[in-house]
Protein backbone atom coordinates (compact mmCIF):
# COMPACT_ATOMS: atom_id res chain seq x y z
CA UNK A 1 0.00 0.00 0.00
CA UNK A 2 2.71 2.51 0.89
CA UNK A 3 4.53 1.68 -2.38
CA UNK A 4 1.36 2.56 -4.27
CA UNK A 5 0.94 5.84 -2.39
CA UNK A 6 4.51 6.75 -3.26
CA UNK A 7 3.92 5.89 -6.92
CA UNK A 8 0.90 8.21 -6.99
CA UNK A 9 2.95 10.99 -5.40
CA UNK A 10 5.70 10.51 -8.00
CA UNK A 11 3.13 10.78 -10.77
CA UNK A 12 1.68 13.92 -9.18
CA UNK A 13 5.20 15.37 -9.30
CA UNK A 14 5.42 14.73 -13.04
CA UNK A 15 7.38 11.48 -13.01
CA UNK A 16 6.59 8.78 -15.56
CA UNK A 17 6.59 5.62 -13.41
CA UNK A 18 7.14 2.20 -14.99
CA UNK A 19 6.49 -0.82 -12.77
CA UNK A 20 8.51 -4.05 -12.62
CA UNK A 21 8.21 -6.96 -10.24
CA UNK A 22 9.39 -10.53 -10.05
CA UNK A 23 6.03 -12.33 -10.08
CA UNK A 24 2.32 -11.61 -9.43
CA UNK A 25 1.09 -11.78 -5.81
CA UNK A 26 -1.00 -14.70 -4.52
CA UNK A 27 -4.70 -14.08 -5.16
CA UNK A 28 -5.50 -14.02 -1.43
CA UNK A 29 -3.40 -10.89 -0.98
CA UNK A 30 -5.19 -8.86 -3.69
CA UNK A 31 -7.67 -6.62 -1.91
CA UNK A 32 -7.30 -3.01 -3.05
CA UNK A 33 -9.38 -1.28 -5.70
CA UNK A 34 -6.16 -0.45 -7.55
CA UNK A 35 -4.69 -3.98 -7.47
CA UNK A 36 -5.91 -5.09 -10.91
CA UNK A 37 -4.74 -1.83 -12.48
CA UNK A 38 -1.32 -2.16 -10.84
CA UNK A 39 -0.92 -5.76 -12.04
CA UNK A 40 -1.92 -4.83 -15.59
CA UNK A 41 0.66 -2.05 -15.59
CA UNK A 42 3.46 -4.22 -14.18
CA UNK A 43 6.05 -6.17 -16.15
CA UNK A 44 6.79 -9.44 -14.33
CA UNK A 45 10.38 -10.51 -14.83
CA UNK A 46 10.45 -14.14 -13.73
CA UNK A 47 10.09 -16.65 -16.55
CA UNK A 48 11.32 -20.17 -17.23
CA UNK A 49 12.25 -19.80 -20.88
CA UNK A 50 15.38 -21.80 -21.62
CA UNK A 51 16.64 -19.34 -24.24
CA UNK A 52 16.53 -16.35 -21.88
CA UNK A 53 18.33 -18.37 -19.19
CA UNK A 54 20.97 -19.51 -21.69
CA UNK A 55 21.75 -15.99 -22.96
CA UNK A 56 21.85 -14.60 -19.42
CA UNK A 57 24.29 -17.30 -18.27
CA UNK A 58 26.62 -16.41 -21.14
CA UNK A 59 27.09 -13.02 -19.44
CA UNK A 60 27.77 -14.42 -15.94
CA UNK A 61 30.04 -11.76 -14.35
CA UNK A 62 32.38 -14.09 -12.48
CA UNK A 63 35.27 -11.59 -11.98
CA UNK A 64 32.91 -9.01 -10.44
CA UNK A 65 31.25 -11.60 -8.20
CA UNK A 66 34.30 -13.65 -7.22
CA UNK A 67 35.02 -12.10 -3.81
CA UNK A 68 31.32 -12.13 -2.81
CA UNK A 69 30.92 -15.74 -3.92
CA UNK A 70 33.90 -16.76 -1.82
CA UNK A 71 32.28 -15.23 1.30
CA UNK A 72 28.78 -16.62 0.66
CA UNK A 73 29.31 -19.51 -1.75
CA UNK A 74 26.06 -21.51 -1.81
CA UNK A 75 23.19 -19.18 -0.92
CA UNK A 76 24.54 -16.23 -2.90
CA UNK A 77 25.37 -18.36 -5.95
CA UNK A 78 21.80 -19.69 -5.96
CA UNK A 79 20.43 -16.14 -5.71
CA UNK A 80 22.60 -15.02 -8.63
CA UNK A 81 21.55 -17.93 -10.85
CA UNK A 82 17.87 -17.33 -10.11
CA UNK A 83 18.22 -13.58 -10.70
CA UNK A 84 20.25 -13.56 -13.94
CA UNK A 85 17.37 -14.29 -16.36
CA UNK A 86 15.22 -11.61 -14.70
CA UNK A 87 18.12 -9.15 -14.84
CA UNK A 88 18.45 -9.71 -18.58
CA UNK A 89 14.72 -9.18 -19.11
CA UNK A 90 14.84 -6.01 -17.00
CA UNK A 91 17.80 -4.60 -18.91
CA UNK A 92 16.24 -5.34 -22.31
CA UNK A 93 12.88 -3.86 -21.29
CA UNK A 94 14.51 -0.70 -19.96
CA UNK A 95 16.63 -0.28 -23.09
CA UNK A 96 13.54 -0.64 -25.29
CA UNK A 97 11.67 2.00 -23.25
CA UNK A 98 14.57 4.42 -22.80
CA UNK A 99 14.72 3.86 -19.02
CA UNK A 100 18.15 4.58 -17.53
CA UNK A 101 17.46 4.18 -13.80
CA UNK A 102 15.52 1.62 -11.74
CA UNK A 103 14.77 1.84 -8.03
CA UNK A 104 14.63 -1.49 -6.17
CA UNK A 105 12.25 -0.90 -3.26
CA UNK A 106 13.69 -3.95 -1.55
CA UNK A 107 17.19 -5.10 -0.66
CA UNK A 108 16.27 -8.70 -1.38
CA UNK A 109 16.10 -10.34 -4.84
CA UNK A 110 14.91 -7.15 -6.55
CA UNK A 111 18.23 -5.57 -5.57
CA UNK A 112 20.18 -8.60 -6.82
CA UNK A 113 18.42 -8.32 -10.17
CA UNK A 114 19.18 -4.61 -10.42
CA UNK A 115 22.83 -5.04 -9.40
CA UNK A 116 23.31 -7.69 -12.08
CA UNK A 117 21.63 -5.43 -14.64
CA UNK A 118 24.12 -2.73 -13.66
CA UNK A 119 27.36 -4.75 -13.80
CA UNK A 120 26.41 -6.59 -17.02
CA UNK A 121 24.20 -4.14 -18.94
CA UNK A 122 25.12 -0.82 -17.24
CA UNK A 123 21.60 0.02 -16.01
CA UNK A 124 21.79 2.45 -13.09
CA UNK A 125 19.80 1.60 -9.99
CA UNK A 126 19.16 2.49 -6.36
CA UNK A 127 17.69 0.50 -3.48
CA UNK A 128 15.96 0.83 -0.11
CA UNK A 129 16.44 -1.07 3.14
CA UNK A 130 13.11 -1.52 4.95
CA UNK A 131 14.19 -3.73 7.83
CA UNK A 132 17.10 -5.64 9.41
CA UNK A 133 19.67 -6.54 6.76
CA UNK A 134 19.52 -10.18 7.88
CA UNK A 135 15.98 -10.36 6.46
CA UNK A 136 17.10 -9.51 2.93
CA UNK A 137 19.28 -12.39 1.89
CA UNK A 138 22.92 -12.80 0.89
CA UNK A 139 25.23 -10.61 -1.16
CA UNK A 140 24.38 -7.31 0.52
CA UNK A 141 27.82 -5.89 -0.23
CA UNK A 142 27.33 -6.62 -3.94
CA UNK A 143 23.84 -5.10 -3.94
CA UNK A 144 24.87 -1.83 -2.30
CA UNK A 145 28.35 -1.43 -3.80
CA UNK A 146 27.12 -0.85 -7.37
CA UNK A 147 24.11 1.37 -6.58
CA UNK A 148 23.98 5.03 -7.54
CA UNK A 149 22.40 5.79 -4.17
CA UNK A 150 20.63 4.06 -1.32
CA UNK A 151 17.85 4.90 1.11
CA UNK A 152 16.86 3.58 4.53
CA UNK A 153 13.64 4.08 6.44
CA UNK A 154 15.14 4.85 9.88
CA UNK A 155 18.30 6.24 11.41
CA UNK A 156 18.66 3.00 13.39
CA UNK A 157 18.82 0.95 10.20
CA UNK A 158 21.25 3.43 8.66
CA UNK A 159 23.65 2.95 11.58
CA UNK A 160 23.35 -0.83 11.34
CA UNK A 161 23.98 -0.69 7.60
CA UNK A 162 27.08 1.46 8.03
CA UNK A 163 28.47 -0.89 10.69
CA UNK A 164 27.87 -3.95 8.50
CA UNK A 165 28.91 -2.72 5.06
CA UNK A 166 31.15 0.32 5.53
CA UNK A 167 32.85 1.16 2.23
CA UNK A 168 30.42 -1.00 0.25
CA UNK A 169 27.74 1.65 0.70
CA UNK A 170 27.20 4.15 -2.13
CA UNK A 171 28.40 7.71 -1.53
CA UNK A 172 24.84 9.07 -1.54
CA UNK A 173 22.55 7.79 1.22
CA UNK A 174 19.14 9.22 2.15
CA UNK A 175 16.64 8.80 4.97
CA UNK A 176 13.35 7.79 3.32
CA UNK A 177 10.70 6.73 5.84
CA UNK A 178 7.52 5.21 4.50
CA UNK A 179 4.59 7.58 4.52
CA UNK A 180 0.82 7.88 4.22
CA UNK A 181 -1.66 10.15 2.48
CA UNK A 182 -2.60 12.33 5.44
CA UNK A 183 -5.37 14.06 3.48
CA UNK A 184 -7.12 10.80 2.66
CA UNK A 185 -6.43 9.30 6.11
CA UNK A 186 -8.29 11.82 8.23
CA UNK A 187 -11.63 12.11 9.98
CA UNK A 188 -14.48 14.56 9.42
CA UNK A 189 -15.28 15.19 13.08
CA UNK A 190 -13.45 14.68 16.36
CA UNK A 191 -12.43 11.37 17.85
CA UNK A 192 -14.99 9.94 20.30
CA UNK A 193 -13.66 7.91 23.26
CA UNK A 194 -15.56 4.83 24.49
CA UNK A 195 -18.53 5.40 26.73
CA UNK A 196 -18.44 3.98 30.24
CA UNK A 197 -19.45 0.28 30.31
CA UNK A 198 -19.67 0.18 26.50
CA UNK A 199 -17.75 -2.29 24.32
CA UNK A 200 -14.12 -1.26 23.81
CA UNK A 201 -13.43 -1.46 20.08
CA UNK A 202 -9.86 -2.45 19.27
CA UNK A 203 -8.48 -2.63 15.74
CA UNK A 204 -5.23 -4.01 14.40
CA UNK A 205 -3.89 -4.20 10.88
CA UNK A 206 -0.86 -6.08 9.61
CA UNK A 207 0.38 -9.12 7.77
CA UNK A 208 -0.53 -12.34 9.59
CA UNK A 209 2.92 -13.43 10.68
CA UNK A 210 4.30 -14.41 14.07
CA UNK A 211 6.53 -11.30 14.21
CA UNK A 212 3.49 -9.01 14.04
CA UNK A 213 2.49 -10.24 17.50
CA UNK A 214 -1.21 -10.77 16.75
CA UNK A 215 -1.11 -13.85 18.98
CA UNK A 216 0.03 -11.63 21.88
CA UNK A 217 -2.75 -9.15 21.20
CA UNK A 218 -5.30 -11.97 21.20
CA UNK A 219 -3.94 -13.12 24.57
CA UNK A 220 -4.19 -9.52 25.81
CA UNK A 221 -7.88 -9.46 24.85
CA UNK A 222 -8.39 -12.62 26.91
CA UNK A 223 -6.69 -10.90 29.86
CA UNK A 224 -8.85 -7.78 29.41
CA UNK A 225 -12.06 -9.78 29.36
CA UNK A 226 -10.98 -11.77 32.41
CA UNK A 227 -10.53 -8.43 34.18
CA UNK A 228 -14.07 -7.36 33.25
CA UNK A 229 -13.26 -5.17 30.23
CA UNK A 230 -15.72 -5.79 27.38
CA UNK A 231 -13.11 -5.66 24.62
CA UNK A 232 -13.72 -6.65 21.01
CA UNK A 233 -10.83 -6.94 18.54
CA UNK A 234 -10.80 -6.95 14.74
CA UNK A 235 -7.60 -7.80 12.85
CA UNK A 236 -7.18 -6.90 9.17
CA UNK A 237 -4.52 -8.64 7.11
CA UNK A 238 -3.61 -11.95 5.59
CA UNK A 239 -0.70 -14.37 5.72
CA UNK A 240 1.78 -14.77 2.87
CA UNK A 241 0.03 -17.94 1.68
CA UNK A 242 -3.25 -16.16 1.05
CA UNK A 243 -4.98 -17.59 4.13
CA UNK A 244 -3.63 -21.13 4.41
CA UNK A 245 -0.69 -20.30 6.70
CA UNK A 246 -0.54 -18.35 9.98
CA UNK A 247 -4.22 -17.40 9.62
CA UNK A 248 -5.09 -20.95 10.71
CA UNK A 249 -2.76 -20.72 13.71
CA UNK A 250 -4.49 -17.56 14.93
CA UNK A 251 -7.95 -19.07 14.41
CA UNK A 252 -6.92 -22.03 16.56
CA UNK A 253 -5.69 -19.70 19.30
CA UNK A 254 -8.93 -17.68 19.23
CA UNK A 255 -10.95 -20.87 19.66
CA UNK A 256 -8.62 -22.20 22.35
CA UNK A 257 -9.08 -19.02 24.42
CA UNK A 258 -12.86 -18.98 23.89
CA UNK A 259 -12.76 -15.66 22.02
CA UNK A 260 -14.73 -16.56 18.88
CA UNK A 261 -17.35 -13.94 19.69
CA UNK A 262 -14.80 -11.29 20.61
CA UNK A 263 -11.92 -11.53 18.09
CA UNK A 264 -12.51 -11.39 14.34
CA UNK A 265 -9.96 -12.01 11.57
CA UNK A 266 -11.08 -9.86 8.65
CA UNK A 267 -8.56 -11.13 6.10
CA UNK A 268 -7.19 -8.84 3.42
CA UNK A 269 -9.40 -5.77 3.07
CA UNK A 270 -8.95 -2.72 0.85
CA UNK A 271 -7.74 0.70 1.94
CA UNK A 272 -11.22 2.20 2.22
CA UNK A 273 -12.33 -0.63 4.50
CA UNK A 274 -9.21 -0.16 6.64
CA UNK A 275 -10.03 3.51 7.01
CA UNK A 276 -13.63 2.73 8.03
CA UNK A 277 -12.40 0.30 10.67
CA UNK A 278 -9.91 2.87 11.97
CA UNK A 279 -12.59 5.54 12.29
CA UNK A 280 -14.84 3.08 14.17
CA UNK A 281 -12.10 2.02 16.59
CA UNK A 282 -11.47 3.42 20.06
CA UNK A 283 -7.81 2.25 20.10
CA UNK A 284 -5.46 0.91 17.45
CA UNK A 285 -3.03 -1.79 18.63
CA UNK A 286 -0.15 -3.55 16.89
CA UNK A 287 1.99 -5.80 19.08
CA UNK A 288 4.95 -6.45 16.75
CA UNK A 289 7.98 -8.34 18.01
CA UNK A 290 10.02 -6.29 15.57
CA UNK A 291 8.83 -3.41 13.39
CA UNK A 292 11.29 -1.45 11.23
CA UNK A 293 9.01 1.62 11.43
CA UNK A 294 5.32 0.82 11.02
CA UNK A 295 2.99 2.09 8.28
CA UNK A 296 -0.03 0.67 10.10
CA UNK A 297 0.78 2.89 13.08
CA UNK A 298 1.03 5.90 10.75
CA UNK A 299 -2.37 5.16 9.21
CA UNK A 300 -4.02 4.95 12.62
CA UNK A 301 -2.34 8.09 13.93
CA UNK A 302 -3.19 10.00 10.75
CA UNK A 303 -6.85 9.11 11.38
CA UNK A 304 -6.57 10.39 14.94
CA UNK A 305 -6.92 6.96 16.56
CA UNK A 306 -5.04 6.63 19.89
CA UNK A 307 -2.32 4.10 19.18
CA UNK A 308 -0.63 1.39 21.26
CA UNK A 309 2.49 -0.31 19.93
CA UNK A 310 5.71 -1.95 21.05
CA UNK A 311 9.09 -0.34 21.58
CA UNK A 312 10.63 -2.74 19.05
CA UNK A 313 12.86 -1.90 16.09
CA UNK A 314 12.41 1.59 14.72
CA UNK A 315 8.97 2.31 16.20
CA UNK A 316 10.48 4.77 18.67
CA UNK A 317 11.46 6.97 15.70
CA UNK A 318 7.73 7.29 14.97
CA UNK A 319 6.05 7.13 18.39
CA UNK A 320 7.23 8.85 21.55
CA UNK A 321 5.75 6.93 24.48
CA UNK A 322 3.18 8.99 26.36
CA UNK A 323 3.38 11.89 23.91
CA UNK A 324 1.78 10.75 20.65
CA UNK A 325 1.16 7.08 21.45
CA UNK A 326 1.76 4.34 24.01
CA UNK A 327 4.58 1.80 23.80
CA UNK A 328 5.00 -1.45 25.72
CA UNK A 329 7.62 -4.22 25.56
CA UNK A 330 7.07 -6.82 22.82
CA UNK A 331 5.96 -10.38 23.66
CA UNK A 332 4.22 -9.23 26.87
CA UNK A 333 0.42 -9.72 26.59
CA UNK A 334 -0.17 -8.75 30.23
CA UNK A 335 1.66 -5.42 29.91
CA UNK A 336 -0.21 -4.83 26.65
CA UNK A 337 -3.58 -5.50 28.29
CA UNK A 338 -2.77 -3.24 31.23
CA UNK A 339 -1.72 -0.39 28.91
CA UNK A 340 -4.95 -0.73 26.89
CA UNK A 341 -7.11 -0.84 30.01
CA UNK A 342 -5.43 2.22 31.54
CA UNK A 343 -5.82 4.16 28.31
CA UNK A 344 -9.45 3.17 27.86
CA UNK A 345 -10.28 4.57 31.33
CA UNK A 346 -8.66 7.97 30.65
CA UNK A 347 -10.82 10.06 28.32
CA UNK A 348 -8.57 13.13 28.46
CA UNK A 349 -5.52 11.06 27.57
CA UNK A 350 -7.33 9.42 24.65
CA UNK A 351 -8.30 12.81 23.24
CA UNK A 352 -4.77 14.16 23.67
CA UNK A 353 -3.19 11.17 21.92
CA UNK A 354 -5.69 11.44 19.08
CA UNK A 355 -4.55 15.01 18.34
CA UNK A 356 -0.84 14.48 18.99
CA UNK A 357 -0.65 11.31 16.87
CA UNK A 358 -2.28 13.03 13.92
CA UNK A 359 0.08 16.02 14.25
CA UNK A 360 3.14 13.77 14.36
CA UNK A 361 2.32 11.96 11.11
CA UNK A 362 1.25 15.08 9.21
CA UNK A 363 4.50 16.84 10.06
CA UNK A 364 6.97 14.01 9.39
CA UNK A 365 5.48 10.98 7.61
CA UNK A 366 3.70 12.06 4.44
CA UNK A 367 4.10 9.78 1.41
CA UNK A 368 5.20 12.84 -0.59
CA UNK A 369 8.45 12.89 1.40
CA UNK A 370 9.55 9.50 0.06
CA UNK A 371 8.69 10.47 -3.51
CA UNK A 372 10.71 13.68 -3.27
CA UNK A 373 13.67 11.74 -1.88
CA UNK A 374 13.67 9.32 -4.82
CA UNK A 375 13.48 12.10 -7.40
CA UNK A 376 16.29 13.98 -5.68
CA UNK A 377 18.55 10.93 -5.74
CA UNK A 378 17.76 10.03 -9.36
CA UNK A 379 18.23 13.57 -10.69
CA UNK A 380 21.46 14.21 -8.85
CA UNK A 381 24.48 13.86 -11.21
Amino acid sequence: MFFWREILELQNMGANVTLFSTRPPPSGLISHDWSDQAMQNTTYLVDFKALNAFFSLLRFPLPTLWSDLRREPLEFAKDILLSLPAARRLALACKAQGITHVHAHSARRAATICALAKVIWNLDYSLTLHGPMSDYGPGQGFKWRHAKFGTVITEKLHRELQDALGSDLPNAMYLQPMGVDTDALSRQGVYEPPQRNATLKLFSCGRLNVVKGHQDLISAVKHLRDQGVDAHLEIAGQDDDGGSGFHAVLLEKITELGLNEHVTLLGAIDADAVKRKLLEAHIFVLASWHEPLGVAYMEAMSCGVPTVGTNAGGVTELITDGQDGVLVPPKDPVALAEAIAALARDTDRLLALSKAGRKRVVESFSSARGARTLLEGIRKP
